[in-house]
């Protein structure tokens, strides 16, 4: 059965692209990518871009573009797709070749943004991305694990879990059940690809001004995670959540404000599922130490 093998994409729309470029240079240590005039494409490895920041008001994901394998494989899920009822359609041969793809289908989220699905990236490069040289390990950890995950904020937590199982085909990776105050819980569900990054995709019910809760990369080196937290804090960016742990995918992590309003979490040591072995848990904490809140993702 033909199924989505990473997150291989974001796309986000933002009014100040210039605070984009410095900070996804200076402060996370991406290298900037060739896009067409009035974008910024973001690298994190031999991908042209991994990461396309493009002009809007909205300052939220827009797209987010995952990766099928094969041309059958892509063929066979767009009609598993179809079968399930799902509005899935095949974007124009202009449009695949500005996401640098052979090929490329899109649906819409019950949220507001958009999935695409793909197979054969072009542009590939052998250069590693060339990364900022602010970095002191080996980059991220990309390559079939895609580029990290997002976290999307459901209107209807319930309904968009099962939106996201049934209808995109997501593995349930585990759940998260913390209650912050008496009767009143954050919750959260995690779910993987077939390549087994603990989450690829997670949602949660929480109130949110933006569609994405956050984007997470992870570093190759602890020491990146760190390097990039006093980075900054030296410039000043507003830190979401100090340095922690997370229980469930075992990321050693902190979480800042973009430009967009959105956080991104930057971490290390993320879980790659072994389906033999793998047994869902629900979780009572979503950090088992650590992660001290400073404030809300968005104002």
């Amino acid at each position: 059965m033909a199924e989505l093998q990473n997150l291989a994409y974001v796309v986000v729309a933002a009014s100040d692209l210039a605070a984009w470029r410095d900070f996804a240079a200076n402060i996370i240590g991406l290298g900037i990518g060739d896009t067409d005039a009035g974008a910024v494409g973001l690298r994190m490895d031999g991908h042209p871009w991994r990461i396309l920041i493009e002009p809007g008001a909205d300052d939220d994901l827009t797209h987010a573009g995952w990766d099928l394998g094969t041309a059958r494989d892509l063929e066979d899920y767009v009609a598993a797709l179809r079968a399930k009822g799902a509005d899935v359609r095949e974007e124009s041969a202009e449009r695949a070749a500005a996401r640098h793809v052979t090929r490329l289908f899109s649906l819409a989220d019950p949220i507001g943004f958009t999935h695409e699905f793909f197979t054969g990236r072009t542009g590939l490069r052998d250069d590693g991305g060339n990364l900022s040289p602010i970095l002191r390990g080996q980059g991220f950890v990309t390559s079939d694990l895609g580029i990290g995950h997002i976290l999307p904020v459901c209107k209807d937590y319930e309904q968009g879990v099962r939106w996201y199982r049934d209808v995109l085909g997501l593995r349930y990776s585990d759940r998260i059940r913390q209650e912050m105050a008496p009767g009143i819980y954050a919750d959260a569900t995690f779910f993987h690809t077939a390549t087994g990054r603990h989450h690829s995709l997670a949602t949660g019910a929480f109130p949110s001004a933006k569609r994405l809760n956050h984007l997470m990369l992870e570093y190759r080196d602890m020491n990146d995670v760190g390097l990039a937290c006093d980075r900054a804090k030296k410039a000043a960016i507003p830190i979401v959540l100090e340095l922690g742990h997370h229980p469930n995918d075992q990321m050693f992590s902190f979480y800042m404000r973009t430009p967009s309003g959105f956080g991104i979490e930057l971490g290390h040591g993320g879980v790659v599922i072994d389906e033999a072995t793998w047994a869902p848990q629900i979780y009572d904490v979503m950090s088992d130490w650590g992660h001290v809140r400073n404030m809300a993702m968005v104002d």
